[in-house]
C-alpha cells in the first residue's frame, strides 16, 4: 500500500517532496488497525499542484487521489502538504 500512495501521488502531481511513511503499527488498539498494518499513513507532499490552493483544497485533491486506497482498507492519513512557492 505505501508504494501504491507514492506511485499514485506522483503520478497525480509530480511533488517536489514525498514521503509516505507506513504508521499503523503505532495504531495498534486503535479503531480501524488491522494486523499487518497498511491501515494508517503519514504523507508529506510538495507540490506546484498546490500552488495558490488553502491547505484544505490542496488536501481534498489528495484525498480525491487517494479514494482507492480508503475504500481498500486505508483507515487514517496524517497529511502535510504544501506548495512550492
Amino acid at each position: 500500500m505505501q508504494h501504491k500512495i507514492h506511485r499514485k501521488l506522483t503520478e497525480a502531481f509530480a511533488p517536489v517532496e514525498l514521503h509516505v511513511e507506513d504508521d499503523s503499527e503505532s495504531h495498534r488498539g486503535h479503531s480501524g488497525y488491522r494486523e499487518g498494518g497498511n491501515t494508517h499513513f503519514n504523507v508529506t507532499i510538495r507540490a506546484e499542484a498546490f500552488n495558490g490552493l488553502s491547505r484544505v483544497a490542496a488536501q481534498r485533491l489528495v484525498y480525491a487521489a487517494l479514494k482507492e486506497e480508503f475504500d481498500d482498507g486505508m483507515h487514517a492519513l496524517a497529511l502535510t502538504v504544501s506548495g512550492t512557492k
